[in-house]
């Protein structure tokens, strides 16, 4: 890249962030409660880089673990005024929110491209997500339905309520730095919680630009002081925020290391978790299914995001009278991904996050060689771009190799043969994550064996389409070391609340549990 060209990517970020009101010249905050940015945080400051060039884009201040303290003490303090605020309200703080965020869809999607490497349709779809999930949140903030339970005893109402649950913990992941924390944050306020924010450090400008969209809509309004972020290292503010026992939730995306970290600081202090951690996603292709379509949803889920999202297609599960045929066609497939500049819209891969991202690839592939994967397709990193790009590989992996039980986070697929649809399951079945699956037959006891308790063994669970990508209206998680967190749709709300049961006795006798006999005068 040319000096000039590099200049051009770092004004780009410069006039979006102007159009939000931050002054990308200086140092930028990236710690805000209260309604306002901090502007003397007090934390060392980081670089945001752009992955295409590996550009310095922004420097931007952190928050120290006392910082992260008092963000949480105003968001406790914010919490005892929203908690008060009926829900259809809450609604239409968060609707403003959504119409924030269309008002924008534009520029920060252009942002997530420059400071992620996302090509632009996915980014664009990303903003829409945040906007999606808006839409689905202020209709759930008039449909918090408790229930009313059949008591056992005469002249007696037994009923649950939901209440808000308090200060909630959102640490989010680079790979989705808008959509996967939009899903907590939009449900979440709704609900009536206010919002402690830990991005990744890997994309620090667009939670800031997010948080000014915040502080816009709920300026003068009840909302003002709900949402709080906080910009810094895990080992510094993701602790502090861990530990803090004011905070009663943490939303946790990430690695399962990270997950495990996350659940043990919470359990210590009986604080509530929802994680959605670790993804080693496979796609099953039947004898009998429609090739065209499974060959789509491969190629996507395996090369969309640079196999860069926790629905990556890992592993792919073809069964022997197809195995070859279908191969080829992805090997083909493959050959024809355009491979450069995110901002471009022939792109269909851009790069991946970081320098660290690309040895895991680079040291990835040489261990499944080592213990007998056979490299199919790829596995070079493009030097000379500038930036943090690689290709797609594909390597034939056996089932036993310890590496197929890892997710390396980048654009490599494992290619299995199987006989039947039993040894399918199995292979799917048999890593320790459990996020996202895919079945692709045209064989009608194929698809409901797949969706029944003795096949996938996944959140998400799906037939005729791909691991990648999931519907908010629909609860998103996975289980075994993906953590068993449910987030977006559904009834994921109820992570967001607490449940009380409650007693009316409108009678006038008491009548004293499991029948018991207690004269008192």
């Amino acid at each position: 890249m040319s000096t000039k060209t590099v200049s051009g990517r770092a004004a780009q970020v410069g006039e979006i962030l102007s159009a939000f009101g931050i002054r990308p010249q200086d140092t930028v905050s990236g710690v805000a409660y209260g309604g306002k940015f901090k502007q003397d945080a007090g934390g060392a400051a980081i670089e945001s880089h752009d992955p295409t060039t590996a550009e310095v884009l922004a420097h931007v201040q952190t928050a120290t673990s006392g910082e992260v303290k008092a963000a949480v003490g105003a968001a406790h303090e914010a919490f005892a005024r929203w908690r008060l605020v009926p829900a259809p309200l809450r609604g239409e703080i968060v609707r403003r929110l959504g119409d924030g965020f269309r008002a924008r869809k534009e520029d920060l999607a252009r942002l997530v491209s420059l400071e992620n490497g996302k090509i632009l349709t996915e980014a664009r779809g990303e903003v829409q997500e945040v906007i999606d999930i808006c839409d689905l949140a202020v209709g759930q903030s008039r449909q918090l339905f408790g229930r009313e339970i059949a008591s056992e005893r005469r002249d007696h109402r037994l009923m649950e309520m939901w209440h808000p649950l308090g200060v909630v913990g959102i640490i989010s992941a680079f790979n989705f730095p808008l959509a996967v924390p939009g899903w907590g944050w939009a449900i979440a306020l709704v609900c009536g919680d206010t919002i402690v924010w830990k991005p990744s450090s890997l994309t620090p400008l667009i939670s800031i630009a997010a948080q000014q969209i915040f502080h816009e809509v709920t300026a003068g309004t009840e909302a003002e002081g709900v949402f709080s972020l906080i910009i810094g290292g895990g080992g510094t503010v993701g602790e502090a925020l861990v530990a803090d026992d004011r905070v009663a939730l943490i939303q946790a995306t990430g690695s399962t290391p990270l997950g495990e970290r996350v659940a043990t600081g919470v359990a210590k202090r009986s604080g509530k978790a929802i994680l959605e951690l670790g993804g080693n996603n496979a796609v099953i292709v039947m004898a009998d299914a429609d090739l065209k379509l499974a060959l789509r949803a491969v190629v996507f889920g395996s090369v969309g995001t640079a196999g860069q999202r926790c629905t990556s297609t890992r592993r792919l599960i073809l069964q022997r009278p197809i195995a070859q045929k279908f191969l080829d066609q992805v090997v083909h497939a493959y050959g024809t991904i355009g491979i450069g500049d995110p901002l471009d819209e022939k792109t269909l891969m851009g790069p991946l996050i970081s320098e660290d991202a690309v040895r895991d690839y680079r040291e990835g592939l040489a261990e499944m060689q080592k213990e007998g994967g056979k490299l199919v397709y790829g596995g070079n990193v493009l030097a000379g771009r500038g930036g943090y790009f690689v290709e797609p590989a594909i390597v034939k992996s056996n089932v036993d190799m310890p590496i197929v039980k890892e997710e390396v986070f980048a654009p490599i697929l494992h290619v299995f043969e199987v006989d039947s649809l039993e040894e399918a399951i199995k292979v799917n079945n048999s890593v320790p994550q459990g996020l996202s699956s895919g079945l692709f037959t045209t064989d009608l006891a194929s698809a409901e064996r797949w969706l029944s308790v003795s096949g996938s063994d996944c959140g998400i669970a799906n037939v005729n389409a791909g691991t990648s990508g999931a519907e908010i209206g629909g609860a998103f998680g996975g289980e075994k070391a993906t953590g068993g967190g449910r987030q977006a749709g559904s009834d994921a709300w109820k992570g967001y609340m607490r449940r009380q049961t409650c007693t009316i006795n409108y009678g006038r006798q008491l009548p004293l549990a499991q029948g018991v006999e207690f004269p008192v005068d």
